[in-house]
């Protein structure tokens, strides 16, 4: 099912959304947290969610708030720390649709993107999208994606 037609839009999180923000961690990284042996109370959970939170950006759907996306510029590369959408609107796009918009900036700059994501995560099949496993750790896959020459250069 895909939710093209929706209107997807990121804004800045601020301290009001952490509630939500918060249950969405636990419900879409409780499991696969647990799964790998990585710590998944409540204190684990608040540490993340604040982790570069002057980098969260509320997805919202039709103007609800539906996810989350973490991603920040650094001089070499754009990582991407966090990315979670309520278990209810998965697998319609919306991911792909908010990491897209990473995407689109790291080309503009000619830059690589980078992320981690948990081994056995049914999100890695999103960030196959061009990425490619470059390392990995016992937890987790290390990927990058190399920048796309826009089509400015394209056509030279």
């Amino acid at each position: 099912m895909s939710d093209d037609h929706a209107a997807i839009t990121l804004r800045p999180a601020v301290a009001g959304d952490e509630p939500f923000l918060f249950e969405l961690r636990k419900t879409t990284m409780t499991e696969h947290l647990a799964r790998v042996g990585e710590p998944a109370d409540d204190a684990e959970h608040r540490a993340r969610l604040l982790h570069r939170y002057d980098a969260a950006r509320v997805i919202c759907v039709n103007g609800m708030p539906a996810g989350l996306l973490k991603a920040h510029r650094t001089g070499t590369e754009w990582l991407v720390v966090q990315l979670q959408i309520a278990p209810a609107l998965q697998r319609r796009g919306i991911g792909e649709r908010a990491l897209s918009t990473v995407l689109r900036a790291a080309d503009a700059n000619a830059l690589p993107v980078a992320l981690k994501v948990l081994k056995g995560n049914p999100a890695q099949r999103l960030y196959e999208l061009g990425f490619e496993i470059v390392g990995e750790d016992e937890r987790q896959f290390h990927m990058r994606r190399a920048p796309r020459a826009s089509a400015e250069t394209e056509a030279e």
